[in-house]
C-alpha cells in the first residue's frame, strides 16, 4: 500500500509539492512554538530546594516617642531582648511549628545581599546570595541536604556554626558541592578565617522562572538582632484557615513587648505572586500569542486538507464502486496525508537543527541546542500535526463516503 500511495504522491507532485512546502513550514513554526512552551514549564517544574507552603512574614514595627506606651531609653541588649521574647512566644503558639529570624533570605525577596566563598583556587560567583539566618530558618522553609539531610539535621549544622550552600555552587568548575562536604571555605571575603561547610543543599531556586543552575546560595548563622530582620514562621498544615486574623487579634495583648510590636502578617503565597507578577504576566502573553499561532496553523491545516478532500469525492465514490470498504479508504486517505508529513519531516529537522545551532530558539541549561530536547518537540511537533491531518481528511472523508458512488459520480 505504501508503494502505490507514493506512486500516487509522485504522480500528482505539482498539487502534493505545494502542499509539502506548507507541511515543512509549519512543521519548523510548530517546533519552535512546541520547544518554547517546553523550555518554560521545565523550568518552571523544577524542584524549588524551598517549600512555602504554611509560610508567614511578619513585619516587626517598633514604638516612637509619639507613642503613650513608649518606654525610652531602651538600651540595643533590652531590644534585642525583646525581639527574641517576641520569636519565644510566637514559637510557643500550639499552632505554629518554627520560627526564624533572618536578613535579606527569604524565598522571592527582591532585597539581596550577595557573597563569594571561596575554597582553594575555587570562587564562586559574585551574584552568590548570603543568607544570614538563625538555625530554625532551614525548618521554616525545609530545606534538604543532598545527602538526605533533614531540616533539623541542617540546622544542628548552623547552630554549631558551620555554614550551608548550594550543591551547584561550583558548577563553573565541573565541581559538585557534596565533594567538598567538611573542608573549611572562606567566607565574607575574610581570609584570616575558615569556616567549615557542614552540608551541600539541594539547589535553591531565586525564583519559578528562573533555572536551579544559575541560582547559588549560602547560609550563615546570623548572630545580631535588629527591628528590621524578617521574622519567617511555618503554621502547622491544619492551622491555616484565619491564622492572620487570629495573630493580629493577639497581637496587642501577646506580642508588644517593650516598644517591639508586630505590624504586618503576609501569607508567602501573596508575596511569591506579587514578586513574580511581571514575568507571569510576560508569560501569559507569551502563551495566550503562542495558543492564537497554533489555532491558526490547526485552522489553516484543517482547511488546506478538509478542501482537499472534498475535491476527492468522486475518487472515494470509484473507490467503492470497485468494491473498497470505506475503512480501506479512510486509511488510505489518512495514509497518504501522514505519508506526505513522513516526507518531509527529515527536512524539516534539519532546519529545527540549524536554527537551534543558530540560537534562535529559547536558551534552556545555558544552550538552545540539546538532543533529547530537540528529538522531544520535534516528535511533539509531529504528533501534533499528524492529528490535525486527520482531522482535516478524516470528518469530510467520512461525510464523503456516505455519498452512493452513482450521485457522486453524477455530481462530478
Amino acid at each position: 500500500m505504501t508503494k502505490k500511495l507514493l506512486v500516487q504522491i509522485k504522480n500528482e507532485w505539482r498539487n502534493n509539492l505545494w502542499l509539502a512546502l506548507e507541511l515543512l513550514v509549519v512543521s519548523v513554526v510548530m517546533w519552535f512554538v512546541v520547544d518554547y512552551l517546553y523550555t518554560r514549564a521545565a523550568t518552571y517544574l523544577e524542584p524549588r530546594g524551598f517549600d512555602i507552603s504554611h509560610c508567614y512574614l511578619i513585619e516587626m514595627g517598633k514604638l516612637t516617642d509619639k507613642s503613650s506606651d513608649y518606654i525610652p531609653n531602651q538600651t540595643d541588649e533590652q531590644e534585642d531582648a525583646d525581639i527574641l521574647e517576641l520569636v519565644d512566644r510566637l514559637r510557643r503558639r500550639p499552632e505554629i511549628e518554627a520560627v526564624s529570624l533572618s536578613q535579606n533570605s527569604y524565598p522571592y525577596n527582591g532585597s539581596n545581599s550577595t557573597d563569594m566563598v571561596r575554597y582553594d583556587t575555587l570562587v564562586s560567583d559574585s551574584w552568590t546570595i548570603r543568607r544570614m539566618v538563625t538555625p530554625d530558618f532551614v525548618r521554616v522553609f525545609r530545606y534538604q541536604g543532598t545527602r538526605g539531610e533533614t531540616p533539623e539535621q541542617l540546622a544542628g549544622m548552623l547552630e554549631k556554626g558551620e555554614f550551608l550552600a548550594s550543591d551547584n555552587l561550583y558548577r563553573k568548575y565541573g565541581r559538585p558541592l557534596t565533594e567538598l562536604v567538611g573542608k573549611r571555605c572562606q567566607l565574607f571575603g575574610d581570609t584570616t578565617q575558615t569556616y567549615r561547610l557542614g552540608a551541600a543543599l539541594k539547589d535553591v531556586r531565586y525564583n519559578d522562572f528562573q533555572q536551579a543552575r544559575s541560582s547559588y546560595t549560602f547560609l550563615y548563622k546570623l548572630d545580631w538582632y535588629d527591628i528590621g530582620l524578617e521574622l519567617c514562621l511555618r503554621v502547622r498544615a491544619n492551622q491555616d484557615h484565619d491564622f492572620i486574623r487570629r495573630l493580629k487579634a493577639d497581637s496587642e495583648k501577646q506580642f508588644r513587648i517593650g516598644n517591639v510590636y508586630i505590624s504586618e502578617v503576609r501569607s508567602f503565597k501573596d508575596i511569591r505572586r506579587n514578586f513574580q507578577q511581571s514575568w507571569s504576566n510576560d508569560l501569559r502573553n507569551y502563551v495566550m500569542g503562542m495558543g492564537f499561532l497554533l489555532l491558526n496553523i490547526f485552522l489553516g491545516l484543517l482547511g488546506t486538507f478538509w478542501f482537499r478532500t472534498q475535491q476527492r469525492r468522486s475518487e472515494i465514490a470509484l473507490h467503492k464502486a470497485h468494491g473498497a470498504s470505506d475503512m480501506s479508504i479512510f486509511v488510505r486517505l489518512i495514509s497518504e496525508g501522514l505519508l506526505l508529513l513522513l516526507l518531509i519531516t527529515p527536512i524539516a529537522f534539519i532546519i529545527d537543527y540549524n536554527l537551534a545551532s543558530m540560537e534562535l530558539n529559547s536558551w534552556r541549561n545555558g544552550t538552545t541546542l540539546e538532543w533529547g530536547r530537540l528529538l522531544l518537540c520535534a516528535a511533539v511537533s509531529f504528533v501534533l500535526i499528524g492529528l490535525m491531518i486527520t482531522i482535516g481528511i478524516g470528518i469530510p472523508a467520512r461525510k464523503a463516503m456516505k455519498v452512493q458512488p452513482a450521485e457522486a459520480l453524477h455530481d462530478e
